[in-house]
Order: C-alpha cells, then sequence, then structure tokens
C-alpha cells in the first residue's frame, strides 16, 4: 500500500511530531473535499487518500500533514464525529504515530495533554499556571520537590483539558522552560535534545538514568506506609489496583474529594500501568477522608482498591506539628463515623447531584431517570457510543441513557468498547449525545455519535430480557 508520495522524505512525515492526522473516512470522499474540509485549521502540507493497489478505489482512509502540531490536534477535537458530506457517515480522526513506532499508530487524547517544564525553583504553583494558562484551560499544575527538602527541583508538569492546548503551549511558550509532552518512553528513545546540558536525571537529585518522560517515583516499596491508626496521616496517598485502570479513571474517583492536587499513575518505561498510583491533596483533612471512604472500595466491581497513606516529606516531628496533624485527623475521622452531610464533601463543583459513593458519577448535570419505551416501539434514531478505556456495565449505561427519555434499549458489542443505544424520539437521541458526548461516567470517557442506519431492517438485534 502506497500511502505517501515516493518524493516525500520518510523522516518528515513526522516533523513535527503528532502533526500527522489518520482518518476513518467514507470511501465516496475524495481529496479535494478532505482538503476544503480541514484547510481552516492551519497549514496542509499534504493529504494522501489510500486506495487499493489493482482497483484504484479510496479504502476509506486517508492521512492528513498539518505543518504544526497545534494544528493537527485541533482538527482532531473539531473533526471527529463530523459529517464532511451529506450522506455519509461520520469521520473518525486521530492523531497517527510515529511511523517508526512499533505502537498502536493513534494515539489517545490524554497523552497528548500533559507537558513537561523546567521552570525557577522559585516558581510556586500558582506562578506556573499564570505561565501556562494563556495556551488555554489548565486541569492541574505540578512542582516536583524533593521529599526530604520539600524545595523545588526546578521541574513541573502542567495538564491541560485538550491536546491543541497542550501543543500550543509547547510550540509558544519561552524556550528557556524546554516543555515537551510527558508521555511515557522507554529510556532508549529519550530525545537528544538534552544531551548538551545536564541530563534530566540531574536535574532529579539523582544519579541513576531516568527515564525523562515519568514522573521519578520509586517502587511502591520503597514509600514509607503509615499506619493512620497511629496518627500517621500525611496529604499523600499510595493507591494499589489489580484491575487495569486508567489515568483518566483514578483521577475522576480521587477528585470526589475535594482538594486533589495531584494525581499520578505509575508506569514503566514502557509505557505499562504498574498497578499503583500516587495522589495529593492540598490538606490532610481531604487525605484523611478519602483513604477512609475508598480504601476497600471495589472499583470496578470485584476490584478492591488499597489506599494507604505515605510519606510526603514534611516534617512533623515537632509537638506542635503532630498536635495539629492529630487534630485535623481527628476531626475528619469523628466527621466520618458521625456521617454528616457527606454531600457537602462528596460533591464537588460540576458533578451530578449524589449520595456517597451512589451507582452513577459524572462530570455533567444528568436529568431524573425515565421510564423505558416499549421494547416494540420503532426505532427513530441509533446512537454510536466508544468507551475508553473499558465499557460501563448494561444497567448504568441504561440508568445514564434513560434519562433523556424514549430509551428502547442498550447493546454493547461483545469484545469491543463500543456500544448502540435505540430511541423511539429522534429529539431525545439529539439531546442524549449533546450532552453525554465526551463526558466521563463513573471513570469511563464516552465518545457518542449518530450511528449508521442498518443496511437492512432485519439485522437489528431484538430486545433481550
Amino acid at each position: 500500500m502506497d500511502e505517501y508520495p515516493s518524493k516525500q522524505a520518510t523522516e518528515n512525515l513526522d516533523d513535527p511530531p503528532n502533526s500527522r492526522l489518520f482518518a476513518v473516512i467514507s470511501r465516496s470522499l475524495s481529496e479535494d473535499e478532505l482538503r476544503e474540509s480541514f484547510s481552516v485549521f492551519g497549514d496542509i502540507q499534504g493529504i494522501w487518500v489510500v486506495k487499493d493497489k489493482q482497483t484504484k478505489e479510496s479504502k476509506g482512509i486517508a492521512y492528513v500533514k498539518f505543518a504544526k502540531s497545534s494544528q493537527a490536534c485541533l482538527a482532531m477535537e473539531e473533526m471527529h464525529g463530523k459529517v464532511l458530506v451529506d450522506g455519509t457517515k461520520p469521520i473518525k480522526v486521530f492523531i497517527a504515530q510515529s511511523r517508526s513506532s512499533n505502537r498502536h499508530r493513534d494515539v489517545e487524547d490524554e497523552e497528548l495533554t500533559r507537558i513537561f517544564v523546567m521552570i525557577p525553583k522559585t516558581f510556586s504553583e500558582e506562578d506556573l499556571k499564570d505561565t501556562f494558562k494563556e495556551y488555554g484551560d489548565i486541569e492541574y499544575c505540578v512542582i516536583i520537590k524533593n521529599k526530604s527538602t520539600g524545595e523545588s527541583k526546578g521541574l513541573g508538569y502542567v495538564r491541560y483539558y485538550k491536546p491543541s492546548q497542550a501543543a500550543l503551549a509547547i510550540e509558544n511558550c519561552d524556550k528557556t522552560y524546554r516543555a515537551i509532552l510527558a508521555e511515557p518512553r522507554n529510556k532508549a528513545s529519550a530525545s537528544e535534545e538534552y544531551s548538551g546540558g545536564p541530563s534530566r536525571g540531574d536535574y532529579m537529585g539523582g544519579n541513576e538514568p531516568m527515564n525523562q518522560y515519568a514522573f521519578p517515583m520509586a517502587e511502591p516499596g520503597n514509600y514509607q506506609v503509615m499506619d493512620y491508626r497511629s496518627g500517621d496521616f500525611t496529604r499523600c496517598l499510595m493507591v494499589a489496583t489489580r484491575a487495569a485502570l486508567s489515568q483518566e479513571q483514578i483521577f475522576a474517583l480521587f477528585d470526589l474529594i475535594p482538594g486533589m492536587e495531584y494525581c499520578e499513575l505509575q508506569r514503566d518505561a514502557y509505557g505499562m500501568s504498574k498497578g499503583h498510583a500516587l495522589i495529593r491533596y492540598s490538606n490532610l483533612g481531604s487525605a484523611v477522608y478519602a483513604k477512609e471512604k475508598l480504601n476497600g472500595f471495589e472499583y470496578p466491581p470485584g476490584n478492591r482498591l488499597a489506599v494507604n497513606f505515605v510519606d510526603d516529606g514534611e516534617d512533623r516531628g515537632s509537638p506542635v506539628g503532630r498536635m495539629a496533624m492529630q487534630l485535623v485527623a481527628a476531626q475528619m475521622m469523628s466527621a466520618v463515623w458521625s456521617g454528616p452531610s457527606t454531600s457537602q464533601v462528596m460533591k464537588p463543583p460540576g458533578f451530578s447531584p449524589m449520595s456517597s459513593m451512589s451507582r452513577i458519577q459524572a462530570d455533567v448535570s444528568l436529568p431524573s431517570m425515565k421510564k423505558l419505551a416499549p421494547p416494540d416501539s420503532k426505532t427513530k434514531e441509533r446512537l454510536f457510543v466508544v468507551f475508553s478505556p473499558s465499557p460501563l456495565p448494561l444497567d448504568v449505561l441504561e440508568d445514564v441513557f434513560c434519562r433523556f427519555g424514549s430509551l428502547i434499549e442498550v447493546h454493547l458489542v461483545p469484545g469491543r468498547k463500543v456500544g448502540y443505544m435505540r430511541y423511539a424520539d429522534k429529539q431525545c437521541a439529539d439531546e442524549a449525545m449533546a450532552v453525554l458526548h465526551g463526558r466521563i461516567v463513573n471513570g469511563v470517557k464516552m465518545k457518542v455519535m449518530l450511528a449508521d442506519p442498518p443496511r437492512e431492517e432485519s439485522h437489528k438485534r431484538p430486545r433481550t430480557t
């Protein structure tokens, strides 16, 4: 398959990184139609529609190369799920992985939103946020500090909500920050950009080589796990999980307790989860509450989380410090046992009203539940849903999607991370799509789109009970 003109040098296709899109399109779309639709986002350097060598017909796959990563990311955000020409199916758009990579060629959004920067050691987290907020909305900022002294190491992370915002920051911020994407990579592929100066491992204060893209954390066994019954409370928690939870799922769960400053799923040199994450809160009370409410909590069902306090490097050896720590902890423990207004603690802004650890946890306000439409109702609209990292249970999906009215049934495709929703009213389906597309429910991100109409009525799946 000749995807690209031979005159184009292969190495230029990934220069700059993440500037090339991979699109699943209708076979009837032409290169000119793609160019017209995508050119509004920036300078297009090339468009290639993949064609069958024998028939010369489109295979429904195309690549679009932009001059800048920010242009490609913006195009991905805006064009994914759009219908370009009436009568054709919605297109799917991803950032194409490097041609030299042996990984999956489509990069997930979460890998494109966090940047790693070198900063003055005098910077506070507020300074870091003020410096980079001009490029987009920031989800969180973290300054890496010495565990023993609490002093800044001159390094930090900035997490944006959108890939295009992170790309703009990398492209336009002062070069002294040496901003790069913080996606996990192995040591052998580390950029040579920093070879002229001290390595990032040197900045960390260690002598061992380090994955420059990964947060410099030790194995969980190297952390001092605290026993909360003896008064050893800290603002930091170590979370262990046997299930393959994503960063997004852990963040969504622990962000239910207000005050979370930092959440990082630990990965190995190849980007694989190590099965544990580090959480830090801005205050001791929130950390104690999170430990009490989430240690032993099954998420997802059958996977019991283990949550423990870990040494956060703060000096609590003085009598005053220990008394203050025990006072705050005692107040929080009293609140936990007496069962006060749990909703005040467990309901941060942006989440729909719910009781503590209710079955449905969403980052958007949901309407009240409505009855299902009769199973023999005629289908007026079908929605196609893509789940990341894994599908939600059928009963949860039915609970969420029925709230917009006229839901007939929910169907999950076995072995795949997709599903279909059948509605008896088109307006109800459109409202569900508008409210739920891109939202997170129980730690799972959903992409909600209009489904392609079935080719034959007989192909529709009958409702099962």
